[in-house]
């Protein structure tokens, strides 16, 4: 699913009008220009594995990963297919092989259903998501921006997002969690827009 680009600069109107600070992020860094990612089953596959590790590592896993299925595709069935050898053997750890195997068999059976994810609300999508181990509420929400494309997600446990509010605002410490979504509330119905333009601008100087 796409963002409608109609409803993407009625939300920039509505965020640079309520939000001046933001207004300036959103000057600086240009478009809005995040294109979603349908490929359910391959987006929590790839979050799994980049659990606790840098980019660089996750991207080595996974193309080592790929490199044993057919095509290089990341399906279900084709990590299934692989034994717990296999996947130890490209890097992936007992735990993540643990989370891997139940993302695949919620997948395979039909527990987790991506086409009913997509056309579900948000907070049933991540509730229906946080079934699967090592899935939490903070990837499930992730989940809805990158992939399902939904335009008001916030999660409030995020890092980057944190840093971000006190670098905009200048605030003596790094918001809680409360205090974050207070902030939130003002970019209420396109917090994902908002969200995104936030961790562009940690890459500003």
């Amino acid at each position: 699913m796409e963002f409608d680009s109609t409803e993407v600069r009625k939300g920039l109107r509505v965020l640079c009008r309520n939000d001046l600070s933001l207004a300036r992020v959103v000057r600086n860094v240009g478009p809005f220009t995040l294109k979603p990612d349908p490929g359910g089953y391959e987006i929590l596959v790839r979050s799994i594995l980049s659990q606790q590790i840098s980019v660089a590592a996750a991207r080595t896993i996974r193309g080592r990963l790929q490199a044993l299925l057919p095509a290089g595709k990341l399906t279900a069935k084709n990590l299934d297919a692989l034994s717990d050898d296999q996947l130890q053997a490209v890097g992936v750890s007992r735990q993540k092989q643990t989370y891997l195997r139940h993302l695949t068999s919620c997948t395979l059976d039909g527990t987790i259903n991506f086409r009913r994810i997509a056309k579900g609300s948000d907070d049933d999508a991540v509730e229906e998501l946080i079934q699967i181990k090592g899935i939490g509420r903070w990837t499930a929400q992730m989940f809805l921006m990158f992939s399902l494309g939904r335009i008001d997600v916030f999660a409030p446990d995020d890092l980057g997002l944190r840093n971000a509010v006190q670098k905009l605002y200048e605030l003596p410490e790094k918001p809680t969690r409360s205090e974050l979504e207070q902030h939130a509330d003002k970019w209420r119905p396109y917090r994902t827009i908002a969200s995104w333009y936030l961790w562009r601008s940690l890459e500003q100087k």
